[in-house]
């Protein structure tokens, strides 16, 4: 074997997939298969001057100087292995991933980030695959390669590119990589290193395999989220229906838990259901892995849904992470214990401080202040959250001076301590930094814990700085970002401010002990409610992209701060911020602030605030909901107040138009072109919106003659507004008025919506015209198009809580696989979509193809599927459809 490599070296790894089955099943035939393997991979890495540097297992890593040998090993090792007679009932497949670099080394040995690159790129193959990153692509020639494209690897903050090597004797066609991309979920990629808990993770990830519910507890900042979404991804591939995190530090209110945790899975509760019975319906059946991070202070409501979930959905796994345990039947509790500090220099908490100090200062080294590092982790008892706050502290003093000064702030520290103590030492550290600051720097630090998820400046000003300009404001945030108090975020070209949650409970304990809590809280409801108001000011103009990104940015202060005025009986302020996220949070399809409206109408009216018009127009979007009835109600209330002086001015072009939508959605098609009829004769937005509505309703009557000779016009009026809602609703209904006699002219004028949706985030047309698109694909141009466009648009109606939309879409499912020769499961997912009938009408030429369909099957056939479809709930029913869309897939040609 050759020397070990140093200077810019290829690093090879590999392992044999499904080793560990493998050896369950067949462990005698597995000894002389592993042999050989081993004797495949020590001669082809020798053969090319390769290093073997660690085995583990059924596991090799090796070290070259030159990419070139590194990828010749590993396709002889590939053929030889290819071509291997194995025992009977093993066959071994490896897979191999290559990546280049400068190797660090310390004490005969290999370590740093191009290693943990390697082992990525490695495990996101599959057996017989060999994947090289860039790096090494770059600098091997003669070398054949698939360009496989960047992908986003466990653990890795940074994209990789990945290349697949080719050749004779190779595989071509493998399963998608095992990369972060291809898991359904929002699993963060984590963006520092997981440093000293290798054992637990291994131990934790076999616990989270068996039991149903792991509870993580521990002292706050002790590293609890931390191993959680380590546990999380390393399983991730595991859930095919995804690993998904809740964070529920920013919810203050417990009865808002399910509301997280539905807006996380994109979940609406249904007409007469609780958003519990909504959650653990909808993942009746599903696997996947629920994170639910900082449970402490809202146990009691999660254990409530905990319980729910774990009753009703016996396939779903939950992780938690909370200070005690959640006292729930089946809870396996796995308590954290702070870092090794042990090995004194060695230990995994020494490893911890020298990693993060060298993210503010990248030239620090232990040298002479070894021995004052190892103090300090030993003094902090080896809590993350602490070490972290010390080397943070590297950027301007030693670590010298940081240990002497724990002499006087952390007596704490000194001696045994257990249970409470130990929280007391978490406090001690962030105390200590605390104690640092100048007292502007604690008012602004102790006035940011009233945020939930995060502030912008302008909000810190507003909300915190009072008597300071933005100038001092920001010189002070500055300050607390540089002492690790304060964390940013880059948004675009925006820097978004947080707080980790145990600095933010320590904050808040000290302005409430201030007596200025109530003040700050006053301070923060105003600002969100003034700006929910300056932001839907925006929304009829080009600048509606920022106003819908601001919602959902917000949109966690934004209830924070709804709950604070309703609860202070603040009616003005809880009434514009109900009213204006309800309205712009209809962009995104997000209805839980249509909740918060009609929660306050009744007092709201009866105090008759001077925004009841907008708070009516809001609480009339139950209409999506399945909830016509009621909305009806309430848009002709709003409608009737428009002139009242006592309201202030709206525009009525929104409160008609949801008293149309209502009528739409209760099939009253004389009321609805009434009511567009009376927006077409007003000026302004009115106008033009009712021509929209016109446009779009007209086909389904019959009228698309009449739809298409104002179809120009409405387009080119919705174009000139600079309004991207008005322009994506003109560009479905014009696609609906040519649909049936020009389609490719109809598809254009979609896709072109689709874009134009898209890019401003009309997520609400984007998923209609999705369908619209879907249906003219399925009729006149590729139907494996309209069925994906089918599959997204039924799931985003699915959870967007919108049955009616449901409904119409799995009917023009159904048209779709009657036309492609499925006439049995098209009549089933027809008589899914009778739940909502009413909503039938919309779709063109549908009572002519049930026909067929009668015909195609014959009358008990037919009535037979439709009733099955019919009595399933909506939830398997979207299920259903999505599987027999997978099938159609296969079957369509």
């Amino acid at each position: 074997m050759a020397d070990r490599p140093s200077g810019t070296v290829t690093f090879l790894f590999t392992d044999v997939e499904g080793s560990t089955a493998l050896w369950e099943e067949h462990p005698d035939a597995m000894g002389v298969a592993l042999e050989r393997h081993d004797r495949i991979l020590r001669s082809a890495i020798g053969s090319f001057g390769g290093y073997v540097f660690s085995t583990a297992g059924d596991a090799f890593a090796a070290a070259f100087a030159r990419a070139g040998d590194a990828v010749a090993a590993a396709v002889e090792a590939q053929r030889a292995l290819g071509a291997e007679p194995w025992p009977e009932l093993v066959v071994v497949r490896v897979r191999m991933g290559l990546h280049t670099g400068e190797a660090q080394e310390r004490d005969g040995d290999y370590f740093g980030p191009v290693l943990n690159r390697a082992a990525r790129v490695m495990a996101a193959g599959h057996g017989g695959q060999i994947l090289v990153a860039a790096p090494t692509a770059s600098v091997v020639d003669g070398v054949d390669l698939v360009d496989l494209g960047e992908h986003r690897l466990k653990d890795l903050a940074a994209v990789e590119h990945l290349f697949q090597v080719t050749g004779e004797g190779l595989g071509s066609v493998f399963a998608p990589l095992r990369t972060v991309d291809e898991v359904p979920g929002n699993l963060p990629v984590l963006s520092t290193s997981f440093v000293g808990r290798g054992d637990e993770l291994g131990e934790l990830t076999e616990l989270v395999r068996v039991h149903r519910l792991v509870t993580l507890t521990g002292v706050g900042g002790v590293g609890k989220t931390r191993l959680a979404l380590q546990t999380a991804a390393e399983l991730s591939g595991e859930f095919p229906d995804g690993v998904w995190l809740v964070e529920l530090a920013p919810v203050g209110d417990p009865g808002a838990v399910p509301d997280a945790v539905a807006a996380v899975l994109g979940l609406t509760a249904p007409v007469g259901a609780t958003v519990g019975d909504s959650i653990a319906e909808s993942l009746s059946g599903r696997r996947l892995l629920l994170v639910l991070d900082n449970c402490e202070h809202v146990l009691d409501a999660v254990c409530e849904l905990v319980e729910l979930i774990m009753s009703r959905a016996e396939t779903v796994t939950l992780m938690a992470t909370s200070r005690e345990g959640l006292r729930v039947a089946d809870e396996h509790v796995w308590p954290v214990v702070s870092l090794d500090i042990a090995a004194g220099a060695d230990s995994a908490a020494v490893e911890l401080f020298v990693q993060r100090a060298r993210a503010v200062d990248p030239g620090f080294e232990l040298g002479d202040g070894g021995e004052a590092v190892t103090e300090i982790c030993a003094r902090l008892d080896g809590i993350a959250l602490a070490i972290e706050l010390a080397a943070a502290r590297m950027v301007s003093m030693s670590p010298v001076e940081v240990r002497d000064r724990l002499d006087d702030r952390f007596r704490l520290l000194s001696g045994s301590r257990r249970g409470l103590e130990r929280h007391q030492t978490l406090r001690g550290a962030v105390g200590w930094s605390y104690d640092l600051l100048d007292a502007d720097e604690r008012a602004l630090l102790d006035s940011c814990s009233v945020f939930a998820d995060g502030f912008d400046l302008t909000a810190a000003v507003e909300v915190c700085g009072e008597g300071l300009d933005e100038f001092e404001t920001l010189d002070l945030l500055d300050s607390l970002v540089r002492k690790s108090l304060v964390t940013t975020e880059r948004i675009g070209v925006r820097t978004r401010y947080g707080l980790l949650e145990t600095i933010r409970q320590f904050a808040e304990d000290q302005l409430v002990d201030s007596g200025l809590a109530g003040e700050v809280r006053d301070r923060h409801s105003t600002h969100f409610s003034d700006q929910a108001q300056a932001r839907w000011d925006l929304w009829d103009s080009a600048e509606q992209r920022s106003s819908i990104d601001w919602v959902d940015t917000e949109f966690a202060n934004l209830r924070t701060a709804f709950r604070w005025a309703t609860d202070q009986g603040d009616l003005d302020a809880a009434t514009a911020i109900a009213a204006h996220t309800a309205m712009l949070g209809h962009m995104l399809q997000r209805r839980e602030p249509v909740g918060w409206a009609e929660e306050i109408l009744d007092a709201a009216a009866t105090a008759e605030v001077a925004q009841l018009p907008r708070l009516y127009t809001a609480a009339a979007l139950c209409t999506f909901l399945g909830r016509p009835e009621p909305a009806l109600r309430y848009a002709q209330a709003a409608s009737e107040l428009v002139t009242d002086p006592r309201c202030d001015p709206f525009e009525p072009g929104w409160s008609q138009m949801w008293e149309g939508v209502a009528h739409l959605y209760t099939g009253d098609t004389s009321r609805l072109l009434e009511v567009c009829d009376d927006m077409v004769a007003q000026p302004g937005f009115a106008h033009v919106h009712g021509l929209c509505a016109l446009v779009w309703t007209l086909p389904a009557l019959g009228r698309a003659n009449d739809a298409m000779a104002i179809a120009e016009e409405t387009v080119t009026l919705a174009r000139a507004s600079d309004n991207a809602y008005l322009l994506t609703f003109a560009l479905n209904g014009y696609g609906r008025a040519f649909g049936h006699t020009e389609p490719a002219r109809a598809l254009s004028a979609l896709r072109e919506g689709l874009d134009v949706a898209e890019h401003n985030r009309v997520e609400f047309w984007a998923t209609n015209m999705a369908r619209e698109a879907a249906e003219l694909e399925a009729a006149h141009g590729d139907p494996h198009q309209a069925l994906e466009l089918f599959d997204t648009a039924i799931n985003t109606f699915h959870r967007a809580g919108d049955p009616g939309n449901v409904a119409v879409t799995l009917a023009g499912l159904a048209m779709c696989l009657e036309g492609h020769g499925q006439p049995e499961i098209a009549a089933t997912i027809y008589g899914a979509s009778t739940h909502h009938e009413e909503t039938h009408w919309w779709t063109v030429n549908l009572p002519e193809v049930i026909d067929n369909l009668r015909t195609a099957l014959g009358s008990d056939t037919f009535t037979s599927s439709v009733n099955e479809g019919a009595a399933m709930e909506l939830a398997d029913a979207v299920h259903y459809a999505s599987q027999q869309i997978r099938h159609a897939h296969h079957n369509i040609q």
